[in-house]
C-alpha cells in the first residue's frame, strides 16, 4: 500500500473520551444515527431483496430479471414492498444497534491501546473486524426473526385465498405455533444467522474503515473532511464486500427459513441443509441470486453510511 502506518494512524479519528457521561452520549448519538441510516436501508433496498429471496428459495425464474418482471406482472409494482413493515419497524432497530455496537467495541479497544485517551489510535484491521463481528452478533437477537418474517411473507402465495399469514403480526404468531416456540419456529435458523452476522459485519466495518482512513492518510485530511460523496461511495464498496463474504450462509438462512413444519421439513439442521444444497446443487447453488443482492448492496450499503455519517456530523 503506498500509504504508511504512520501517515494513516496522523489522520485517524482521536479516540472517545472515556468518561462514562460523554461515551454514554456518544453512544445514544451512535444509536440514532444507525437508526436513520436503517430506515434509508429497508426504503432503498426492499424492492432488491424481494428479488434476491424469490430467486433463492425458489426454481421458478431463470434470473434476476424473469423474477422482477414475473412479480410485477402478476402482483402489481407494490409487491416489491411486500413484508416491508416489519424491516421498517425492526431494521432501523437492527442498525441502530450495529452502529451502537461497533462504536462502543471500538472505544473499548482503542482505550485498551492508550489509556489516557491522549493520543490518536490506529485500532489494526483485525481489530475493527473484531468490533464489526462484535456488532453482527448483538444485532443477530434481532435480524434472525425480523428476516424470518420478511422472508415468509415475501415467499407466500400473492392471492388472498392461497395466503398464509395476514401480517407481520399473524406470521410471528404462527411460526411460534407451527414450530412448537419461539426458538423452533420464530428463531429458526439462528445458528447460520449467528455466522452470517459475525462475517457479513466484520468485513462491512472492516472494509469502510479501511477505505476512510486510507483517504484520510492519502489526501491529508482529517475523516471528518471527507466529502459526503465519498462516505458513500466508500459505504457501497463496503456493502460489496459484505456480500461477498457471507453470502452462502444467507442462502442456507433463507432456506432454513422457508422450510416447512413437522412432516414437511425438508432441513434438519444447518448442516443438513449445507450437505443438501451441495449435493442438488454444487458451489453453484450456495451463490443463487447474488447477481441482484450485489447491485441492492452498494445503494443500500452507501446510503446506510451517508445518512449515518451526515447525521453524526450534524449531531455532533
Amino acid at each position: 500500500m503506498a500509504d504508511s502506518a504512520a501517515d494513516i494512524e496522523a489522520h485517524a479519528p482521536p479516540p472517545s473520551a472515556s468518561g462514562g457521561s460523554s461515551s454514554a452520549a456518544q453512544t445514544a448519538k451512535d444509536l440514532f444515527s444507525g437508526a436513520a441510516g436503517g430506515i434509508a436501508q429497508v426504503l432503498i433496498g426492499q424492492p432488491f431483496d424481494i428479488v434476491k429471496v424469490r430467486l433463492q428459495t425458489s426454481q421458478t425464474y431463470p434470473s434476476a430479471l424473469a423474477a422482477a418482471t414475473s412479480i410485477y406482472r402478476h402482483e402489481g409494482a407494490l409487491a416489491f414492498y411486500k413484508g416491508t413493515l416489519t424491516p421498517l419497524l425492526g431494521i432501523g432497530a437492527c442498525v441502530s444497534i450495529q452502529f451502537g455496537a461497533f462504536h462502543s467495541a471500538r472505544r473499548w479497544l482503542e482505550q485498551r491501546k492508550q489509556p489516557n485517551g491522549k493520543n490518536p489510535v490506529l485500532l489494526g484491521y483485525h481489530e475493527y473486524y473484531a468490533a464489526g463481528a462484535f456488532a453482527g452478533l448483538a444485532n443477530s437477537a434481532l435480524s434472525g426473526p425480523i428476516e424470518h418474517v420478511r422472508i415468509r411473507l415475501q415467499t407466500q402465495p400473492h392471492s388472498v385465498e392461497g395466503r398464509l399469514y395476514h401480517g407481520p403480526w399473524d406470521c410471528v404468531r404462527k411460526l411460534c405455533a407451527q414450530g412448537g416456540g419461539v426458538g423452533r419456529g420464530l428463531y429458526r435458523g439462528s445458528a447460520v444467522t449467528l455466522l452470517r452476522e459475525a462475517q457479513a459485519y466484520g468485513m462491512w466495518f472492516m472494509a469502510f474503515e479501511w477505505l476512510m482512513n486510507a483517504d484520510a492518510a492519502r489526501n491529508r485530511v482529517a475523516r471528518q473532511e471527507i466529502s459526503s460523496w465519498k462516505v458513500a461511495f466508500y459505504g457501497g464498496l463496503a456493502g460489496e464486500a459484505l456480500w461477498l463474504a457471507s453470502y452462502p450462509f444467507d442462502v442456507v438462512k433463507s432456506k432454513m427459513q422457508t422450510d416447512g413444519f413437522g412432516a414437511e421439513q425438508r432441513y434438519k439442521t444447518m448442516r443438513d441443509c449445507f450437505a443438501q444444497t451441495w449435493r442438488a446443487e454444487g458451489m453453484r447453488g450456495f451463490w443463487k441470486g447474488i447477481g441482484p443482492t450485489l447491485l441492492r448492496a452498494m445503494p443500500v450499503s452507501a446510503g446506510t453510511f451517508a445518512v449515518v455519517e451526515m447525521t453524526m456530523r450534524a449531531i455532533n
